[in-house]
């Protein structure tokens, strides 16, 4: 003899509430795991697709270069810079900027560190450097083209920046990433035995490379 169990209709009533109940919290459970995906995924374009800050360099006045023999360099020159960063979601950490002056592929000037600082969405800071260089080895063409370009009336001075930065996106912060920054000056020479500075002729964009 065998026993026949038969269901009533109210218990697959019931059954099918449990499972649509189980299946609406799945449904909800995936939603979010995929909203949580999409949100990383966001992130991560950001973070890897900023904008790169730009800088342009405003002003320059060079006070001195004068060689002290033919192979050495005596030099001290001001140099402005105005960077701003154009993202309006990501902001920038300078861990740490390098200046330094260059001529013809030489540098003539010592290296000026510039303190660390947070650059907001699109904010807009001034950098301000003094270079100096005392007895800075230089080729022994150095002073020719020098002499060149002053007659030229034009004497192309190189600015350098590098150094370290990281994207900030909400709290979230990046690893570092290097940073470096070629600005083009062209400068005025003093006419005759003028003692004021040699200047900048016009402001120039600087090229970025992160």
């Amino acid at each position: 003899m065998s026993l026949l169990v038969t269901t009533s209709p109210k218990d697959c009533s019931k059954k099918g509430f449990h499972l649509n109940k189980l299946n609406k919290k799945i449904l909800c459970s995936l939603s979010s795991l995929l909203i949580s995906i999409l949100s990383v995924v966001f992130l991560i374009w950001l973070v890897l697709h900023p904008t790169k800050p730009e800088f342009y360099l405003r002003d320059t006045a060079v006070y001195e270069l004068s060689l002290a023999s033919p192979r050495l360099l005596n030099s001290t020159i001001q140099a402005t810079v105005v960077s701003k960063n154009p993202n309006s979601h990501v902001g920038i950490y300078y861990d740490r900027l390098r200046t330094y002056a260059a001529y013809k592929g030489q540098q003539i000037t010592g290296d000026s560190e510039l303190p660390p600082f947070y650059q907001g969405h699109q904010d807009i800071n001034i950098l301000s450097s003094s270079l100096s260089g005392i007895a800075m080895p230089v080729a022994p063409s150095f002073g020719y083209h020098v002499s060149r370009d002053q007659t030229a009336g034009r004497l192309y001075l190189e600015l350098k920046l590098d150094g370290k930065l990281r994207w900030k996106v909400g709290s979230w912060v990046s690893g570092s990433y290097r940073i470096d920054e070629d600005c083009v000056a062209a400068i005025v020479p003093r006419p005759g035995a003028d003692p004021g500075p040699m200047s900048l002729v016009q402001g120039t964009h600087c090229s970025t490379t992160v």
